[in-house]
């Protein structure tokens, strides 16, 4: 029996002294480390926050209080002191337990999110809401950022608001990037206090008016007054960002000591107004293969030796490493093709991009928006950007996409890995909505390769289109088997034709594959052959805007089934019905792909199945449509 086995509540660690909790601490980084080596997930992250957990947990009473996490895969340990621990040897299972904070696990979890910079602009909505109830005074809003997320634009125009009020929000910024000393000892102690008084105010707001009011001499002696104030202070902590903002500061303290954690956060508490507590902490704090890593402090793991760190399955070829490679070829040839990421370069495969070319590489921080803006104007300056995404995070650039590089026809790059069903992060993460959005985007060119050497083909196409924005889309993981060109017909690859297609009287089935479905389309053309329906599969490769030979196939087609992995109302599939239906085809269609749902945490694999979306499900599908046999559920 450890400790840790009696924290099922918040209360649980109320009573506990300094030593019980720094003892409790280390048994939640041995727990932490036992479970996720088995299961992956956010290691470093959340080794990263033990005490601050602990201690936000002393100070504040959730849910009464909201504890809002911006980068949610930093609760973990949140989820442990809420009474969730047990339920960690199903982290990021199917019916398990979420790697994000979720409503439907706890009363403790508000924001079920993970795409970060966001939980300032709901605690600004939240304290307006408390203070328009008359709660506010007794239900404290505290938002947690850090992990980088301070470098999305957005957190910014939050802060902006909430240091123009006075309604009390407490901001708790997780440093565990930058390599601030904490300032320490007597007078630093004083000064915080002194910051953070309704006293001290008052003097502030006394002196304004009477210096301020004083003839010819006035307004000079309050400006240099503040100005001295100012200036002492700055030299005392790192904080005239945040104060010039109008937003109180406490800080930096020591994110990995629990006492003075609740001391300043206590103050923060007892304070009438926005504040800022300044915490640093160290990722992956603990755990010695972490703290080894200095790129990446383990920040996120598959399964792992829990000694070593070292992971238990090897890595194949992967579709990121394929880009990487490609991009790498196409930068040593073109020296106008620069790399931009929104804080992943190693996620999305730029680590050696950057090494190699380090001027001509761009890491804009948690910042899609800006980085799709800026590539446009990179490419007006006569540079050709490739901005690599995960497909999941250019839902936050839209407006980009859409007026600054589709309005302006500027020659942008989109790389966006982890597309479709990626599983394991559940809803927030998977890459199921670009279609969608890009399928009415005027000029763009969207490419969906079926297997490497598509994928290398297509970028080396996309990066030579210099009037529009292009992207290249591909999923997470490991790379298929190459699926070889039958023929080509007007453009589009064939990769299946079974025997009697142009037979008198043979109106094929036309599958039209989109990207890494291809295999299953070509499976199930081979299922259908076998049950004597003549069947083409095709891969138009580049797959928006819709190509016309696809709408010559479908003049003499019985039926013609679209299979992509994005939203089947929406995305490449309804594109090409409509291109179709346009042209004045009357045949029928059938369009497979995500429903339009908010997906549950899942392996790829058995997320496909259950949509329908194996060479069985395709075929089943098509048999129904026929009126031939039953097709499993097909969620909309």
């Amino acid at each position: 029996m450890t400790r840790l086995d009696d924290v099922t509540s918040p209360a649980d660690i109320a009573g506990l002294d300094y030593d019980e909790l720094d003892d409790l601490a280390a048994q939640i980084r041995t727990f932490l480390v036992q479970k996720v080596s088995r299961t992956g997930g956010h290691l470093g992250p959340n080794l990263g926050v033990v005490e601050l957990t602990l201690a936000l947990h002393r100070v504040f009473d959730s849910p009464t209080d909201a504890l809002l996490w911006d980068t949610g895969h930093q609760s973990y340990v949140h989820k442990i002191v809420t009474g969730r621990a047990s339920g960690f040897d199903t982290l990021r299972q199917p019916g398990g337990l979420s790697g994000y904070p979720s409503r439907s696990e706890s009363p403790h979890d508000i924001i079920e999110n993970s795409h970060a910079s966001t939980a300032l602009s709901w605690a600004d909505g939240l304290a307006k809401a408390y203070q328009a109830r008359g709660e506010l005074g007794r239900r404290k809003v505290v938002a947690i950022i850090g992990d980088g997320a301070l470098t999305g634009g957005m957190a910014w125009e939050a802060l902006n608001n909430i240091a123009g009020a006075d309604r009390q929000v407490i901001i708790v910024v997780n440093d565990n990037e930058r390599s601030y000393s904490p300032t320490i000892g007597g007078l630093a102690d004083h000064l915080a206090t002194l910051r953070t008084t309704d006293g001290y105010e008052r003097f502030l707001d006394w002196g304004r008016r009477v210096v301020s009011g004083t003839p010819i001499i006035g307004r000079p002696a309050y400006g240099t007054l503040h100005g001295v104030k100012k200036g002492l202070k700055d030299m005392v902590a790192p904080q005239g960002m945040f104060e010039d903002l109008g937003l109180k500061y406490i800080g930096p303290v020591d994110g990995h000591n629990i006492a003075d954690l609740e001391t300043a956060l206590q103050r923060a508490r007892a304070f009438n107004g926005p504040v800022i507590v300044h915490a640093i902490t160290e990722k992956g704090r603990g755990y010695a293969p972490a703290e080894a890593d200095d790129a990446d402090r383990f920040h996120g793991v598959g399964q792992i030796n829990p000694d070593t760190g070292v992971p238990l399955a090897a890595a194949g070829a992967t579709w990121t490493g394929a880009f990487a490679s490609e991009l790498l070829d196409i930068a040593r040839k073109r020296p106008d093709v620069v790399a931009i990421t929104a804080a992943m370069p190693g996620p999305t495969g730029l680590v050696e991009f950057s090494q190699e070319f380090p001027d001509r590489f761009f890491d804009v921080g948690i910042a899609e928006q800006h980085a799709a803006t800026s590539a446009a104007g990179m490419a007006y300056g006569g540079l050709h950007p490739v901005v690599a995404l995960y497909a999941t995070f250019l839902n936050r650039a839209f407006d980009q996409v859409l007026m600054d590089c589709a309005l302006h026809r500027q020659g942008v790059t989109f790389a966006l890995d982890r597309s479709g069903v990626t599983g394991d992060d559940g809803a927030s993460h998977n890459g199921m909505w670009d279609l969608s959005m890009l399928s009415f985007i005027p000029g763009v060119r969207v490419a969906a390769p079926r297997d490497e050497q598509r994928l290398r083909e297509q970028l080396r196409t996309a990066v030579t289109i210099d009037d529009a924005p292009s992207v290249v889309r591909y999923p997470k993981g490991a790379l298929p088997a190459p699926i070889p060109t039958v023929e080509v017909v007007d453009g589009l690859d064939v990769i299946y034709r079974s025997e009697d297609v142009g037979q008198p009287d043979t109106a094929p089935v036309v599958i039209v594959s989109i990207g890494a479905l291809a295999g299953e389309c070509v499976g199930a053309g081979e299922k259908l052959a076998a049950e004597h329906v003549p069947v083409v599969v095709v891969d138009p490769g580049w797959v928006l805007p819709v190509p016309a030979a696809v709408v010559a196939l479908a003049h003499e087609a019985s039926l013609v089934v679209t299979v992509e992995d994005g939203n089947r109302r929406s995305g490449a599939g309804a594109a090409v019905t409509q291109r179709i239906s346009d042209a004045g085809v009357r045949v029928p269609g059938l369009n497979l792909g995500i429903p339009s749902e908010f997906l549950d945490v899942g392996k790829r694999s058995a997320m496909l199945a259950d949509f329908g979306l194996t060479a069985e499900g395709i075929a089943a599908s098509v048999q129904a449509a026929r009126g031939v046999g039953h097709p499993g559920e097909v969620r909309a």
